[in-house]
């Protein structure tokens, strides 16, 4: 019997660059709005190159337990931080708990990436 290591499992694979693209694209795009133009606060762009080298290095596989973990990290300060629900009234209530949820999704999305990367043996 043969173990194959679940950074080799073409699902896995797939699931890992779609988590990766989330960060990838939403930094890549508000980095690029601001290069156009766009009044981005410093805040932002931090957060959105920070958002774009993880995903890289996730899409990648560099060190993926940590990268992923990280990025747990980042998506529940974003949720925190960018979609604050329960400050507002509805309609807009509604709206930002989707989004905050969303997030909260694609944070187990990164726990089980983690979960699933392969570790070194000593």
């Amino acid at each position: 019997m043969s173990f194959r290591s679940p950074s080799s499992n073409p699902g896995t694979t797939l699931a890992r660059l779609l988590l990766a693209s989330v960060f990838i694209v939403m930094g890549a795009w508000r980095l690029w709005n601001a290069y156009q133009g766009v009044p981005t606060s410093g805040a932002t762009l931090s957060f959105s190159a920070a958002e774009l080298v993880l995903g890289l290095l996730m899409a990648a596989g560099w060190k993926l337990r940590w990268t992923a973990l990280l990025a747990a990290l980042l998506m529940v300060a974003d949720a925190v931080l960018s979609h604050p629900f329960w400050s507002l009234a509805e309609p807009a209530r509604s709206a930002q708990l989707l989004h905050f949820m969303k997030n909260v999704a694609i944070v187990g999305g990164f726990l089980l990436l983690s979960l699933a990367a392969p570790t070194r043996r000593r």
